[in-house]
């Protein structure tokens, strides 16, 4: 998968929001890894920001709905990883000062 395939798909995942924090799940640090195969099978890596989160059927509910809008994209797997573990330090900058993290 090249650079720009890459960039397209996270740009897609930006529009994924978190319903509980507001924030897209790529700048809260969720998205771990993307790819791409020559089939037009994409996969996403990702975690939630802890295991009983009620809104991860919906989250990635959109996930899919997101990367299905690019046209190269013709199925989505996502594989839900709790390890390395989510914490505030994964989000970016700009996550941090929407949610007044430091």
């Amino acid at each position: 998968m090249d650079k720009a395939m890459e960039e397209s798909m996270y740009g897609a995942l930006e529009n994924v929001i978190d319903p509980e924090l507001g924030i897209d799940i790529v700048n809260l640090g969720l998205v771990y890894g993307v790819n791409l195969d020559d089939e037009g099978n994409a996969g996403v890596e990702m975690t939630l920001t802890s295991m009983g989160c009620p809104m991860g059927p919906q989250i990635m509910g959109q996930v899919e709905h997101s990367l299905l809008e690019l046209p190269e994209v013709k199925d989505v797997q996502i594989a839900i990883v709790w390890n390395p573990p989510w914490d505030k330090d994964k989000m970016t900058r700009y996550a941090k000062i929407a949610l007044g993290v430091s």
